[in-house]
């Protein structure tokens, strides 16, 4: 944009004395001047919807202000970096460009394999914010079972081959010259089991993101 500069003195003729050729405005003094203004003029921005060119500048606003002046570039590059301070996490799930590049500050460090979970004020395992743990692996807890016997019993038949003076025990009595018919015992202990124990059973429904951490 161009700048009116005046080419004649005109206040200056009043101060010349009367017959002073200088002391005549002339209309060629009169038509430089016009045109001068015409030119800054006409390269000024309007003040309604201006169609700025080159690289125009402006103020910069201190971060957090909220009316309705202009936003300088410097002005947003501040407030990114506000919503993104050291230690915050970037996601993406198609682009996998590290944000100091997509955002233009700070360094990133990419996170991979890993899930997030919200730091806990109750339960330790997720008490430390940055604290790691977990295994995607992880087969087999390790577990007992309490068993109860509601008691059992045997039925006993006779049998001749048991020599004579041999006794057969158990916790409900005895008998001399008798043997255990084991194919009609019966308990009444029962211990059941379910579960996976395959590789990666144990994941969480989940879906896979390029994930980074700002770290300066």
């Amino acid at each position: 944009m161009s700048d009116y500069t005046k080419s004649t003195n005109f206040a200056s003729k009043d101060s010349l004395s009367s017959g002073n050729p200088l002391k005549i405005v002339k209309g060629t003094e009169l038509d430089t001047e016009f045109n001068n203004i015409s030119t800054a003029v006409a390269t000024k921005a309007d003040l309604a919807s201006p169609a700025l060119t080159g690289t125009p500048t402006a103020p910069t606003a201190s971060f957090g202000t909220s009316t309705t002046q202009l936003a300088t570039t410097a002005f947003v590059q501040a407030a990114l970096a506000a919503i993104y301070p050291v230690g915050s996490i970037y996601t993406n799930i198609s682009n996998s460009t590290n944000p100091g590049t997509l955002l233009g500050f700070g360094t990133w460090v990419a996170l991979e394999g890993v899930t997030v979970y919200g730091r806990s004020s109750t339960d330790a395992t997720f008490g430390t914010a940055g604290g790691t743990g977990g295994s995607k692996d992880a087969i087999v807890v390790s577990h007992t079972h309490s068993v109860t016997d509601p008691g059992h019993k045997h039925t006993w038949a006779s049998n001749s081959s048991v020599g004579s003076g041999t006794t057969v025990s158990s916790g409900l009595g005895s008998i001399s010259g008798a043997t255990v018919d084991t194919s009609t015992a019966t308990t009444g202990i029962s211990v059941g089991t379910t579960g996976s124990s395959a590789t990666n059973a144990n994941l969480p429904p989940y879906i896979v993101a390029y994930m980074w951490k700002r770290t300066a």
